[in-house]
């Protein structure tokens, strides 16, 4: 008579996890000028459009006295205002300044050098290209920053659809989020077409970006799955889990724990996780302690690019309040 055996044990599920990944410079300083903004004039403040794209984030302020607008429209007389890491146009901040609305701009740095480098060849009377995706706050802000506008290309196709007034009296300029690699293709195109075009190769796609597209690209060769944490509005997040995808390795964009299924960990032996640049740690953390609920796993942390950058908040905000 045959004993009954006892049920195997779970096989250990390797994760590997990205670092850097999650909160950039720029993030990190947006939130904390929301953050020391309440702390010193005391809720409401009011905040144009997401402060940086992603739900937990928002709500967390929400819960500490933001209140999120669309528009300065929205914003009563007087009220404490910021603007969202993304940057706006001058036809925002001039609305801001004829209504007196005391405001705080949060814009990333990074995003405002890519408005003073379109500033200055339009200055030069270049005709102004832009590398970005349409509708996204970003690039409309920086579409609102460059005098006489801007043509906005996505893709190398787009190229040919370009009507330039002077084609030796050209420049280009980048949305912050982008897929390097992309980005790179676009500009060679854009060199080939236009030889006397003027730009600074992909060093507007910021470091941060850079970083978590090559920590994305190393998870993705070596793992079955990849897990990118990050809003689906998130531009940076989408081009982490466009990587993989690219790469051949099963890749999802999720939110938080709460959209991962069972059923994507059945027949794997290693799982990448990373988070894109609006994504808090604890999502992380919540996510790898809900694989672990399902399987034994190893964790090994991967080391890339150290990130030792930090921004300087607004004067205003440097000293705490009192």
């Amino acid at each position: 008579m045959n004993e009954l055996q006892p049920p195997a044990e779970a096989p250990r599920l390797q994760v590997l996890l990205a670092r850097p990944r999650g909160f950039c410079a720029g993030v990190e300083r947006a939130i904390e000028i929301v953050e020391r903004a309440l702390e010193r004039y005391g809720a409401p403040v009011y905040v144009r459009h997401e402060i940086v794209h992603n739900k937990y984030v928002v709500n967390s302020l929400k819960n500490k006295g933001a209140i999120f607008v669309g528009e300065i429209d929205e914003i009563p007389d007087g009220a404490i205002t910021i603007f969202s890491a993304h940057g706006v146009s001058n036809d925002v901040e001039d609305n801001a300044k004829r209504r007196n609305l005391p405001y705080i701009d949060a814009t990333c740095p990074l995003v405002s050098k890519v408005h003073k480098e379109g500033q200055k060849q339009a200055a030069n009377d270049r005709q102004v290209i832009l590398i970005g995706h349409a509708g996204h706050p970003e690039v409309e802000g920086t579409q609102g920053r460059i005098p006489g506008g801007v043509l906005l290309i996505n893709c190398k196709k787009d190229i040919d659809k370009l009507q330039v007034k002077d084609s030796k009296k050209m420049a280009y300029i980048t949305q912050t989020t982008l897929s390097v690699d992309e980005t790179r293709d676009i500009i060679s195109a854009l060199k080939k077409r236009y030889p006397n075009i003027s730009g600074p190769d992909v060093n507007d796609i910021c470091y941060a970006t850079q970083n978590r597209q090559t920590m994305a690209r190393t998870l993705a060769e070596r793992v079955d799955l990849l897990l990118v944490i990050g809003a689906q509005n998130s531009s940076n997040s989408n081009r982490l889990c466009e990587i993989g995808k690219e790469l051949g390795t099963t890749s999802h964009l999720i939110d938080d724990a709460s959209m991962l299924k069972t059923d994507w960990l059945d027949g794997i032996a290693s799982i990448g996780i990373t988070a894109g640049a609006s994504a808090p740690e604890e999502l992380v953390v919540e996510l790898i302690d809900t694989i672990r609920s399902y399987q034994p796993i190893d964790l090994i942390e991967l080391t890339g690019a150290e990130e030792n950058i930090t921004f300087k908040l607004p004067r205003l905000l440097r000293s705490p309040a009192s």
